[in-house]
This record gives structure tokens, sequence and C-alpha cells, in this order.
């Protein structure tokens, strides 16, 4: 991701202050020196990289998954500093119109009981979060606009008011989600494919120019609808 988000800054004429990996100094990050960071790491050095950044006064957008039981934390202090973060399960645009569909089509099919919803998605084999964040997004969507499910489980096998989420990790997929409703008689899919992180990227750097003179906490709505 990093790669791809540095092609597109480069490609809009951007200016790239720091390239900051995983362990190294986050000093480096200060106010007046930085416009914007936009942070994809590892979900352990999330929550320290955001909290730098929102401290500093640097605007920031996360799209780093599996940290967020810290997000309330960050939110406090986002309002505290009245500062400006973005937080987004997945970047792509087409990803975020999917998530509008999903709703969509939880909202239709709620009233029908006797179609059963699960959510499938497959990433590469160095992701370490499971599911994904997209996928718990989706979930979510779907919970929100459906009366029969309540909450989402991973690898579950049947309940009629849990979600079922089941995680595939195959090399070089960037990532595809399935949701499926499935009754006796017939089944109904909608589904997502990613064919290269190029999608997720754009997205990013389109966010990080939209947050810059911003304060609050936004998602990808606020950039996108």
């Amino acid at each position: 991701m990093g790669k791809e988000i540095e092609k597109i800054l480069n490609q809009r004429k951007h200016i790239i202050s720091h390239i900051l990996n995983s362990g190294e100094d986050l000093s480096l990050l200060k106010s007046g020196a930085t416009d914007v960071a936009i942070e994809f790491s590892h979900p352990e050095s999330a929550f320290n990289n955001i909290h730098h950044c929102i401290s500093e006064g640097i605007p920031i957008i996360s799209g780093t998954t599996g940290w967020l039981d810290k997000k309330e934390a960050i939110d406090d202090l986002c309002m505290t500093k009245e500062g400006a973060f973005l937080y987004a399960s997945n970047f792509s645009i087409g990803v975020n119109l999917f998530f509008e569909l999903n709703k969509r089509l939880a909202s239709l099919m709620a009233p029908y009981d006797e179609y059963q919803a699960r959510i499938h998605e497959i990433h590469h084999t160095s992701k370490k979060d499971a599911p994904s964040g997209t996928a718990i997004t989706l979930a979510e969507g779907l919970i929100e606009q459906h009366h029969q499910y309540n909450k989402w489980e991973l690898d579950l096998d049947n309940s009629h008011n849990t979600l079922p989420i089941t995680a595939e990790r195959i090399k070089d997929v960037p990532g595809t989600h399935i949701i499926k409703y499935e009754s006796d008689i017939d089944e109904i899919t909608i589904k997502h494919v990613a064919k290269s992180r190029k999608g997720f990227a754009l997205g990013a750097v389109l966010a990080a120019e939209w947050i810059i003179d911003k304060k609050g906490i936004f998602s990808m709505n606020d950039v996108l609808f």
C-alpha cells in the first residue's frame, strides 16, 4: 500500500515530507512541516501513530484495521485537541459504493426470514487480521438494516440471529468480499473484487486531500457523498 500511495502522490504532484516504517521515530512528524499524514501500518503500531499525529495537530487518515478496540480513545483525543481524523476500513471508491449497495439489499431482504445471510472474504496471506475490516463494515451495515441479525461471528456454523463471516487467505489476492442470501429454493449474491491495490491507494490520497483544513472525526461517506 505504501508504494502504491507513493506513486499516486507523485503523480498528483504532492511533496512527500517523510516515509516512516513501523518502529521509526515519530518525532520527525511535526505540525507545520507536514500537512497531512496517511497511516497504513500494523494493528500493533496504528494507535501510537494516530495518537502522535493528532497530538501534533497533523490531520491524519488511517486504513489500518485490527486496532479498533482503541478507536474511542482516539476519537476523544481528536475532539479534545480539535484535530482531524478519518478512519476507513477500505478507501476504495468501489468498495464504499458496495457498502451502500449492501445496506440497500439488506433492507430489501429483511422481511424474508427464509433467506439466511452470510459474508465471505478473501485476502492475501500476509494480512494479519480476520475477518477483514471491510467485512466487519459490511456486517455492521447489514445488521443495521436487517432485523434478524444482532451480531456477527467468525466461522459460525449456523445461528438464526448471528451473521456468519468466513475468511480465506490466498497468495496475491488484494481483496474479495461476497454477501450471500440463501433459501431452500434460490440464492442472491453480491460481490466486490479488487483487481489491485491501486483503488485503495487512490481513495486514500483523495481522502488525505479532502481532510486538510478540516476539524472533526470523519469517514469516507463525508468524502464521497
